[in-house]
């Protein structure tokens, strides 16, 4: 009997797996190559990486983490839409941030303290260049001064579950002023 083919999602995290890794962590980066298919594939995603070791100190993450460029900006901070309705601006006229994205599966328990673990390893905002050294495109000066206001360190959780799909949630390390309607 034939062995069937694989999946696409399968052959994806199939190739993206990497050569020398401990079966401990192979699902993780499983999950990792999974929300990436995800954000690539159905929700129209750029630039985006898998990141293992933390930008502050490059020692490992606490698990993997994704990051890239979604199609339209994520979150609007509170200060950001005063200041967008001052200059009569749309949330389309605003380039968009490069976002972290930290994959987890439904059945995985999340505290407070791993959550704190995550924050403690990134900076604000994800760097465009790779790991690996190889750079990415230059962010413009408009994106560097939205980041210095975009109000502190966030992510966008993504879980998983066992059927594939895969909801998100934006997280922030602390307490947030509410958004205006």
């Amino acid at each position: 009997m034939e062995k069937p083919s694989l999946s696409a999602l399968s052959s994806f995290i199939e190739a993206s797996k990497p050569a020398e890794i401990p079966i401990a962590d192979l699902q993780q980066h499983g999950l990792a190559a999974q929300v990436l298919h995800n954000l690539q594939y159905q929700h129209d995603w750029t630039e985006l990486q898998v990141h293992t070791q933390s930008p502050i100190d490059k020692r490992p993450l606490p698990k993997p983490l994704v990051s890239g460029l979604p199609p339209h900006r994520i979150y609007v901070h509170p200060d950001e839409q005063i200041e967008m309705l001052k200059q009569n601006l749309q949330e389309k006229d605003i380039p968009v941030e490069r976002e972290w994205v930290l994959p987890t599966h439904l059945r995985e328990k999340w505290s407070l303290r791993k959550f704190a673990q995550v924050f403690d390893a990134i900076i604000e905002m994800p760097s465009a260049a790779r790991e690996d050294g190889q750079g990415m495109p230059k962010d413009g000066a408009e994106t560097k001064e939205i980041r210095s206001r975009r109000g502190g360190k966030r992510l966008l959780l993504a879980t998983a579950g066992d059927d594939s799909t895969v909801v998100y949630y934006v997280v922030h390390d602390g307490i947030v002023k509410p958004r205006q309607n």
